[in-house]
């Protein structure tokens, strides 16, 4: 579907569509966060039924509060505007299972 950067607070617009939402909650000053988005973008190229949208959480304080972020980065899945299932983590293997689980369903 896409892959989105978003530079401002409208994450709450970009998950009410109908459909998977995946979302990287990250920070310019975490280091762990730039080396999970291009894995994030990879992935987004084999979900194509997929939104994949990173956000900065310190930023973006409202978005931040749609998945009660306080870990970054955080993972979120959205499903039809609700929050479905998120995690922490900066390994590959357990954000490969997160997106795995949550297309499948």
């Amino acid at each position: 579907m896409a892959f989105l950067e978003l530079d401002t607070d409208t994450l709450q617009e970009e998950i009410s569509n109908d459909g998977i939402v995946l979302v990287q909650f990250s920070a310019g000053w975490c280091g762990n966060c730039r080396i999970m988005k291009p894995k994030f973008k990879k992935f987004s190229q084999e979900h194509e039924n997929v939104k994949f949208i990173v956000i900065d959480a310190e930023k973006n304080p409202e978005s931040r509060k749609l998945a009660k972020v306080d870990n970054l980065p955080t993972f979120a899945a959205f499903k039809n505007g609700e929050l479905v299932q998120q995690t922490q983590t900066n390994k590959t293997e357990v954000l490969k299972s997160f997106i795995d689980e949550t297309t499948s369903n």
